[in-house]
């Protein structure tokens, strides 16, 4: 992995329907420094076009460990693309996603990430900037977070909703910085085989987001401004 200018070359080992895909075990990969496994993951499908809508449920490595999509890629790490494996049960890496980022959310990859052939449901929902609140005209909100800490509390919720619910898998995002009216703050979505506890374990996951998460949010309307805690 080689560093220049901000940005590496990440090279990323493939294997399996992924290797034979593009004819290489390995590729180069260009991103940011110290970006997420998510821009990792699209910038491969990007640069690689043979890799496109074949990362569905694959799994991300670094260093021989698995890691969720929130996890930054450092020079000197080894990257490796894990397809489905054949029999194996479902990692808690990939069983929960989380992520803080000033990046859009994109909900429906989000939800696709999610996807297994067990699944009935998959159950979105997005806290999305609307320009009124207590009688104020909104003009736009600006998010804050403790960055390493939410994604903690994020990661939490979900084992915790795992646990408590039957789903197959859930992801929790939430997105940072300047917000315009009708964007995407936050999103959580829970794949399951049945609506019921897809509906049920979402309610609650959003309800601990609110609740739990170092999130605050400045909504700025005509005359001023105010910050306010929580992911709503």
């Amino acid at each position: 992995m080689d560093a220049y200018n901000g940005h590496m070359d990440v090279r990323v080992r493939l294997f399996a329907a992924l290797r034979e895909a593009v004819g290489a075990s390995e590729i180069s990969v260009e991103i940011p420094e110290g970006e997420p496994v998510s821009r990792l993951l699209g910038e491969a499908q990007r640069q690689h076009p043979a890799l496109e809508n074949r990362c569905d449920g694959v799994v991300v490595a670094i260093n021989q460990e698995y890691v969720d999509q929130s996890a930054t890629i450092s020079a000197g790490d080894e990257v490796a693309l894990i397809p489905p494996v054949s029999g194996g049960a479902v990692s808690e890496a990939e069983a929960v996603q989380v992520g803080v980022t000033p990046d859009r959310l994109d909900t429906m990859r989000i939800a696709e990430s999610l996807k297994a052939s067990s699944d009935g449901a998959v159950l979105t929902f997005e806290g999305i900037v609307r320009d009124n609140n207590l009688g104020r005209h909104v003009l736009f909100l600006e998010y804050e977070a403790y960055p390493e800490m939410a994604e903690s509390v994020l990661r939490k919720i979900g084992r915790e909703t795992l646990e408590d619910y039957d789903i197959g898998s859930i992801a929790l995002w939430h997105r940072t910085g300047r917000l315009e009216i009708g964007e995407t703050s936050l999103v959580v979505a829970v794949a399951s085989p049945h609506r019921r506890a897809a509906f049920d374990a979402c309610r609650e996951a959003v309800e601990k987001v609110k609740a739990l998460a170092p999130v605050w949010k400045r909504e700025v309307w005509d005359g001023g401004s105010e910050w306010l805690r929580g992911a709503g």
